[in-house]
């Protein structure tokens, strides 16, 4: 496998875009601490396996996590550690939305 270099901003874009989706951000929370089997992942999520299968997927394909295999199993875990770091810190932002801006049917900022 060869290894590719993005530019700040391409790397910025990736994690954008995996945070963009509620099912993978939990899937990070849930591995930012210890690596997980996608079977488990499904059950504490309350997703299918097959969705689980292809949010892992797309956050391999984006960088940011990675599969090790023991035996039978595959494990999920961070791709580098500085993301547990960086979703610990996002953890702490406060946001403060206008309800004026974000309510009802108008509101675009959590669709996908």
């Amino acid at each position: 496998m060869s290894t590719v270099v993005l530019s700040h901003a391409e790397s910025l874009s990736r994690l954008g875009y995996a945070l963009s989706d509620p099912t993978r951000v939990q899937i990070l929370l849930a591995i930012r601490e210890a690596p997980e089997v996608p079977s488990e992942l499904a059950d504490a999520l309350g997703v299918s396996r097959q969705v689980m299968s292809n949010q892992l997927t797309c956050l391999r394909g984006c960088g940011l996590v990675e599969a090790a295999r023991e035996g039978r199993h595959a494990w999920y875990r961070l791709a580098d550690p500085h993301l547990a770091a960086a979703l610990d810190e996002l953890l702490r932002v406060v946001l403060v939305v206008d309800p004026e801006c974000c309510a009802g049917e108008e509101c675009s900022c959590s669709r996908s």
